[in-house]
């Protein structure tokens, strides 16, 4: 046997399935075996492999024993003279696993292999090679210096910045996305550290193959596409008390004395600096936009104030400077407060949500007024000034910030991108029929065929590429054909493959679908890499029904799928559900003398307020039933769709799918609905 794949997998299964079909194209030809580590995904994954994937040998396990236990669960078993460690959410070229086999064997002081690694906008990933870290390697990432000075032996060697992303090179560390090793290097080394959760144990096992008498080597005659995001939220803080910790234990098991002392501490003080920077960085992002309207609405008020007791008033100290402390922070609560509800904060260039929730806002503040005391009620004309400034105000810095970032001034009417997808007829057109059901709203302008067709014979050679500018050569026929994307609609042939580069130029492309059924890897990501990271790239898996994509590294990987889309999975009908548990919360105590007068309901309610107000339950939430884990994660239900049907005889299946409909269709409506038959 010359190569065992071992992938572990965790709630990845489209990007999972991807992963497989590419291994098994770089496996022809080759002796070798695929082995599937499934750490207790609720996706659905095992089911995907072991109906897609039949020749997989797979290993579901019950719980998330992490990622090094599970990578050795398979080492133990598999037999390959190689193995290779490989992450899911990556896509591997046709020749990845041939080009590395000749290498390792003309190498024998190799014990490992990296290879170059591209993100999903085929950008170049400096992790692809890395340094030991070492207390100056920490610093210096810690602190930005290896991100001002990239290039920079000195200051960047933990990406080894230095060396030349197209030379093959020896190097420290491996990225684990990619981990191809000697099966004699492995045995002598060990197996990776258990120790390790996640992260840290690809610099550990790096660190033991040198420690072993071989050599790791960066090799880029090969390429794969990661993902990254998928498996990396670099935005939260579990990630960064997760990897920091990673490097206390490596520098726990490598160092000593007062060297592996200040490294430690260097670390401890890392964590501690990195959490702060990312809570202060993730507050501010949610809190700029709220921020910048509440300081230009303030300053409205303050002049607007000033110019009505002067005009209206003939008075400059008409006003009371309660307005100031009290009255226009009370407004802008209670504007933005209902923006924030209408969900202005979660889409924010919808101005149609935007001034709905300015609109509410001052009816709600028309309201409040009246209930205010004499010395509070300034000036009936000040709220409605305020609130005409508010509009204006709000909309004209949304107009700003999107000419900023988009440079045009089409706020609310979005140019709706130009797509183009390269593939058969026949596959295009199963690909614009999945777009079409998952109601994707793109600008179809057409296909283009592919230069070479991979699903050939299996000993079809592989195709010649052009050396000049890396992109295939065109050596299919002609092959002219329009098919329906929607109704009376039609996508015609743009051209062919080698005219790809013109083709995205004349109509302005802004994201292309490879249908990789009909392409290459190779050719897809050469073609990634040529026209740079402006355009959003996607991959159709043949006979998927999702399309995958992702537009940088540190984000979450997208999906244009025709599965389920659950309700109560949206940020803002979450917030609403939140908001919907806290005011019936309020409606309770208010009205509490009424609703102990129920006594069979007075001990749930008296039971589980406070559960619900410290965010520990929800009123409405599921019906208990094993299946809940497929379904988006909620806090325990004080009711369910259950307490609406006592006395009737419910089997499982109904269970779960009542629960089903809950998540799927919820709305804030459902919540009352639960509640309200609850009483009866």
């Amino acid at each position: 046997m010359r190569l065992s794949v071992v992938i572990v997998n965790y709630n990845v299964r489209h990007f999972l399935e991807q992963a497989l079909l590419s291994v098994r194209r770089a496996l022809r030809g080759i002796e070798g075996e695929v082995w599937v580590v499934d750490n207790n995904s609720v996706d659905d994954s095992v089911r995907m492999v072991q109906e897609k994937f039949p020749e997989v040998r797979l290993i579901a396990n019950k719980d998330n024993p992490g990622f090094a236990v599970a990578n050795n669960q398979a080492i133990r078993q598999c037999a390959g003279e190689y193995v290779l460690l490989l992450n899911p959410d990556t896509l591997v070229e046709e020749d990845t696993f041939l080009k590395c086999l000749v290498f390792m064997d003309t190498h024998p002081d190799a014990g490992a292999l990296g290879v170059k690694l591209i993100d999903g906008s085929g950008k170049f990933l400096p992790e692809s090679k890395r340094g030991f870290p070492s207390p100056w390697v920490a610093f210096s990432k810690t602190f930005g210096l290896s991100a001002l000075f990239p290039k920079s032996r000195f200051f960047n060697r933990y990406y080894l910045g230095h060396l030349k992303e197209n030379e093959t090179h020896e190097v420290d560390v491996l990225a684990g996305a990619f981990m191809f090793m000697r099966r004699a290097a492995l045995d002598k080394a060990g197996l990776l550290d258990e120790a390790f959760f996640m992260y840290g144990e690809d610099i550990d096992l790096s660190y033991r193959i040198i420690q072993a008498g071989y050599k790791n080597y960066y090799f880029p005659e090969t390429k794969i596409i990661h993902y990254k995001g998928e498996s990396t939220k670099k935005g939260s803080l579990n990630y960064v008390r997760t990897f920091y910790q990673a490097m206390i234990i490596f520098t726990r098991k490598h160092f000593t004395g007062r060297r592996a002392g200040l490294f430690i501490l260097m670390l401890q003080a890392a964590i501690w600096l990195r959490a702060g920077i990312t809570l202060i960085k993730n507050l501010w992002d949610k809190l700029r936009l709220p921020l910048l309207d509440a300081l230009l609405i303030y300053g409205g008020l303050v002049f607007l104030k000033n110019f009505w007791a002067n005009y209206y008033y003939k008075d400059p100290e008409w006003f009371k400077t309660n307005v100031l402390w009290f009255n226009f922070p009370l407004y802008i609560f209670i504007w933005l407060g209902s923006v924030w509800l209408n969900g202005g904060y979660d889409w924010r260039y919808d101005l149609r949500r935007l001034v709905r929730g300015l609109g509410i806002g001052t009816l709600i503040l028309a309201a409040v007024y009246g209930f205010l005391d004499l010395d509070y009620r300034p000036s009936r004309a000040l709220v409605l000034m305020g609130a005409v400034w508010a509009v204006l105000a709000t909309v004209g810095l949304r107009t700003l910030l999107h000419f900023l970032e988009f440079h045009n001034f089409s706020i609310g009417r979005d140019r709706v991108k130009n797509l183009i997808i390269i593939g058969s007829a026949e596959e295009s057109a199963r690909v614009a029929g999945l777009l079409n059901q998952a109601g994707v709203v793109k600008n179809f302008i057409g296909r283009v065929h592919p230069a070479f067709y991979t699903n050939r014979k299996e000993d079809a050679p592989l195709p010649v590429s052009n050396k000049t500018t890396g992109c295939p050569v065109n050596n299919m026929e002609h092959y002219a054909a329009s098919f329906p994307i929607g109704a009376g609609a039609e996508l015609g042939l743009l051209g062919e493959e080698s005219q790809l580069d013109e083709i995205v130029r004349i109509y302005r492309v802004d994201e292309v679908i490879f249908c990789s059924k009909d392409m290459l890897s190779q050719n897809i990501m050469s073609w990634m890499t040529r026209l740079g990271p402006a355009i959003s790239y996607k991959i159709v898996p043949e006979e998927s029904m999702s399309i995958i994509g992702s537009s940088s590294k540190n984000e979450p990987g997208e999906l244009y799928t025709i599965e389920i889309r659950y309700n109560i999975a949206q940020p803002g009908q979450r917030r609403n559900k939140r908001v919907f548990d806290l005011l019936f919360c309020l409606i309770l105590l208010v009205t509490l003398p009424l609703w102990l007068l129920f006594s069979g309901k007075r001990n749930i309610f008296l039971k589980n307020w406070m559960s619900v107000i410290s965010g520990r339950k929800t009123w409405a939430g599921y019906a208990p039933h094993p299946q809940n884990n497929a379904l988006p994660k909620l806090k325990p239900g004080v009711f369910s769709s259950l307490d609406e049907l006592k006395g009737l005889k419910i089997n499982d299946h109904a269970v779960a799918r009542l629960n089903f409909l809950f998540a799927k269709d919820w709305n804030v409506w459902r919540d009352l609905d639960i509640i309200l038959h609850t009483f009866k």
